[in-house]
């Protein structure tokens, strides 16, 4: 059942069950409980632990409905997806705090996407809206972004009808990929890297995805799709950290060596030594550089037209969230300014 809502002018349907976000916890997730809030939407939350569960406040008006609940707990998925027409599914294990703890995360992403879609189904949810990965679709993805897909696939095998959108490189403050390119950036003089850094890639903004989920709930026809997102330009790696720079200011030397390194053990242990990402997430990342990511199908513009945000503004966003350390500037307008 849907009700209609009358918005700046437009009609839209918006869904009368409730509205349910896994993953409430991470870098999207919380953001997207605050963009639903702020669409007059108290989204239901799976979390582990309410008592931990106290960052998320809109307002100092609670702006969740957090219900404890496991995925690789079947038993206690019923309650949490009572009354939920709608669910959000951004789980993934990428990895733990060490490279160590790295080879469960592919058995653990599979094992909590199959006890959700019996869950889900078993409960009536109408639809569930995935973010998932790009990256070209042979069997030489890395085993981030393949597992990434075979969620997706198990997802959409389901009764649940999903929507699908595979993102590139999401970049906003306290997100894995941001801090990697700031922290780097900001402290390496000389940054030397292998082949990778030829790899094209097409950086999204956080804001921007946030806009693509919550525009899913008011545009139907995104219902059993599946859509590529992803920002204004394709660039390389190295292009992105050239651009880092110049709107920071800085001067930047980037070599490559001759040569492509397939073991990324090394590689990660020093990216983690300079940044505040764990190596155990460092790794699978570091992985999937190898492998372009950036949109084959441009759909989704039509669906839900946004106005997508340049590299450059979007770096200048998430350095002015960030609060102190590496990358802090003294004023967005001045950050704006060295970019031009």
């Amino acid at each position: 059942m849907e009700y209609q809502m009358i918005e700046a002018g437009k009609v839209k349907s918006r869904p009368a069950g409730k509205i349910l976000v896994t993953g409430a916890n991470g870098f999207v997730g919380g953001r997207l409980v605050r963009a639903l809030f702020n669409k007059g939407i108290v989204a239901r939350c799976l979390v582990r632990d309410t008592r931990k569960f106290k960052e998320l406040l809109c307002n100092d008006v609670a702006c969740t409905e957090p219900v404890e609940a496991d995925l690789l707990r079947p038993e206690t998925l019923d309650r949490v997806l009572d009354g939920v027409e709608i669910a959000y599914y951004l789980v993934h294990s990428m990895g733990g705090r060490t490279i160590l703890e790295n080879k469960k995360f592919e058995e653990q992403d599979r094992r909590a996407a199959r006890n959700f879609v019996h869950a889900a189904e078993k409960a009536g949810v109408k639809r569930v809206i995935y973010l998932g990965g790009l990256g070209e679709m042979g069997d030489d993805l890395s085993k981030h972004l393949a597992s990434r897909r075979e969620v997706a696939q198990i997802l959409g095998a389901g009764r649940v009808s999903p929507t699908i959108l595979r993102a590139a490189n999401i970049l906003g403050a306290g997100g894995a990929p941001f801090e990697m390119l700031r922290h780097l950036v900001e402290r390496l003089p000389v940054i030397i890297t292998s082949r990778w850094i030829n790899t094209r890639c097409q950086p999204i903004d956080i804001n921007d995805v946030i806009a693509y989920l919550t525009g899913c709930i008011d545009q139907p026809q995104t219902a059993g799709g599946e859509f590529d997102i992803g920002g204004p330009e394709i660039i390389t790696y190295r292009k992105m950290m050239q651009i880092y720079a110049e709107v920071r200011g800085l001067r930047r030397l980037i070599l490559t060596t001759p040569f492509r390194t397939r073991n990324s053990f090394f590689s990660s242990l020093f990216i983690s030594m300079m940044t505040p990402v764990p190596s155990g997430v460092v790794n699978p990342l570091v992985q999937g550089l190898k492998n372009e990511v950036i949109c084959r199908d441009n759909r989704i513009h039509d669906l839900i037209p946004i106005a997508l945000t340049p590299l450059d503004v979007s770096i200048c966003n998430a350095l002015f969230e960030v609060q102190g350390g590496p990358g802090k500037v003294l004023s967005r307008q001045a950050c704006f300014l060295r970019s031009r």
